[in-house]
């Protein structure tokens, strides 16, 4: 396992770069529906940020804002899509 140090000589290395883990699961419901749902978790490896998902479309909303400090231009589409996702 890689050590604080570690993450921050990489950091050091790439400023411009984030890493995140993510995993997805599928977890199922009650026997007599013999339906599942996905889950799953994405983490920023540098920050230890994590948070969980009900559904992947949450993966963009988790990394949108490391990229905006970043300086990328998500465009007008995305933060409608974003927007129209918190009502």
């Amino acid at each position: 396992m890689a050590s604080s140090s570690d993450d921050a000589e990489v950091h050091a290395i790439e400023p411009n770069a984030h890493s995140f883990i993510v995993k997805i699961w599928l977890e199922e419901t009650e026997e007599e529906t013999g339906a599942a749902r996905w889950r799953g978790s994405i983490t920023h490896v540098p920050g230890g940020e994590r948070s969980y998902m009900t559904d992947l479309s949450q993966i963009p909303r988790f990394v949108g804002p490391y990229l905006e400090r970043m300086g990328v231009n998500l465009g007008f589409r995305w933060k409608v899509r974003q927007w129209l996702h918190l009502l």
